[in-house]
C-alpha cells in the first residue's frame, strides 16, 4: 500500500475522531475528551474559516496518522505561525516514518502560508515525543512557561 499525506476531507471525520480519541487515551485526558465525529465535521469542515485544519496520512481509505493544527494570524514577527495541536500515528503503524512525513507536510503548509514558526507542546513525560522532535531538528523553547485559565 502507498502512503499519501493530504489535507483532510469531510469523509475522514470519523477516522480523525478515532485517532483524536486514541491520543486522548494516550495522554490520559480521556475523561475530559468531549469531541465527537459530528464536532470534527462541524468545526473542521462546516465553519468558514474552520476552527482547525488537519493533514492525514492515508493508505487507500484508512487514516493512519493526523496532524491537527491552526493558524496564529499575527505574531511579533508580523508573520503568521502554525500551532500544531495534535500529532498522532496509530500505534500499530509506528516506526514507518508517518509522523515525520506529516511534520514535513506541515512544514510545507507553513511555507505556503509564509509562516515564521511551527509551535507545539509536548508532555514532559513523553520521552519518545521529545526524541522524535529533536531528531527532526526542532528545539525546545524554554524561554516561556505555559499557563492556562479555565473559564
Amino acid at each position: 500500500m502507498s502512503l499519501l499525506i493530504r489535507k483532510a476531507q469531510r469523509r475522514d471525520a470519523e477516522q480523525i475522531w478515532r485517532l483524536m480519541r486514541e491520543l486522548a487515551e494516550f495522554e490520559k485526558y480521556l475523561d475530559s475528551f468531549a469531541i465527537t465525529p459530528a464536532i470534527v465535521e462541524e468545526c473542521g469542515f462546516d465553519k468558514q474559516p474552520p476552527d482547525f485544519h488537519c493533514l492525514v496520512a492515508a493508505e487507500n481509505e484508512k487514516i493512519t496518522g493526523i496532524a491537527v493544527y491552526y493558524f496564529l494570524p499575527f505574531t511579533a514577527q508580523n508573520r503568521p505561525a502554525i500551532y500544531l495541536k495534535e500529532l498522532y500515528v496509530d500505534s500499530a503503524q509506528r516506526g514507518r516514518k508517518i509522523g515525520e512525513k506529516l511534520m514535513q507536510a506541515l512544514k510545507q503548509q507553513a511555507r505556503l502560508h509564509k509562516c515564521g514558526y511551527i509551535k507545539w507542546n509536548v508532555a514532559p513525560w513523553n520521552e519518545q515525543g521529545k526524541k522524535f522532535y529533536a531528531r527532526l531538528g526542532a528545539q525546545q523553547n524554554d524561554q516561556w512557561l505555559n499557563y492556562e485559565w479555565r473559564v
